[in-house]
């Protein structure tokens, strides 16, 4: 297969830029920033402990699984914005291998951002997949500290998915059919198969498991919780 043609740091930041204003998932910033930024490396390697730690004092739960299952859903949704809305909208995928995020929030930055055109439609979700799941997401899971269902976290990871498809056809309705196709093919990859569907035009969603808000104190079951009728 031949390796994605490399595109410029220009190119990246317009597309950066440019999807900024579908919504606040959608914003990666560049340059060093202010503050202090952790490689993510080190922060799925502590399971976002932090963010973790703040989510389940928010909700009022000891049940931290609850807290983690959220937190890494929240994150799933950044990093599939972020993908879907530069590869449809900009034609270029951003190399996230250089990500940090804020010490003390959700935020990502990279210093100086690069990556690569498309490549051919056969290729590009398998090259997606390849960097939201195997690069981010399973490092993420792994370093978790407390024990959550690998089935749950990958219907978290499509639940985010589908709903950053969502927010793309939002902003972009002229995007509607590149952006549901890419979905539709991503979620037919790997980790992602069987974890749910899209039922309607409107890019409604139902998946295969339940992300466990329905337990904080409060809480309700989402649209497209598998537990919802």
């Amino acid at each position: 297969m031949t390796p994605p043609r490399s595109a410029s740091p220009a190119a990246l930041g317009e597309a950066l830029s440019g999807i900024a204003g579908f919504g606040p998932f959608f914003v990666l910033n560049t340059g060093p920033g202010q503050g202090e930024w952790r490689p993510v490396k080190e922060v799925y390697a502590a399971g976002l402990a932090h963010l973790v730690a703040d989510r389940a004092a928010c909700y009022g739960t000891g049940e931290t699984r609850i807290a983690a299952s959220i937190v890494q859903l929240g994150h799933a949704a950044r990093l599939w914005s972020v993908m879907l809305g530069c590869a449809v909208a900009h034609g270029v995928v951003p190399d996230l291998s250089g990500l940090r995020q804020e010490a003390e929030g959700p935020s990502l930055r990279l210093a100086v951002p690069r990556g690569w055109h498309t490549p051919e439609d056969d290729a590009l979700a398998p090259l997606l997949y390849r960097i939201v799941m195997d690069e981010h997401l399973v490092p993420l899971a792994a370093g978790l500290r407390v024990k959550v269902a690998a089935g749950l976290l990958h219907g978290n990871a499509a639940s985010a998915l589908a709903e950053a498809a969502r927010e793309l056809v939002r902003a972009r309705p002229d995007l509607r059919q590149p952006a549901t196709d890419l979905a539709r093919r991503l979620l037919d990859i790997g980790d992602l198969r069987g974890k749910g569907a899209f039922t309607g035009p409107d890019l409604s969603f139902r998946r295969r498991t339940c992300c466990l808000y329905y337990r904080v104190p409060g809480g309700g079951k989402c649209p497209d919780c598998c537990l919802a009728r």
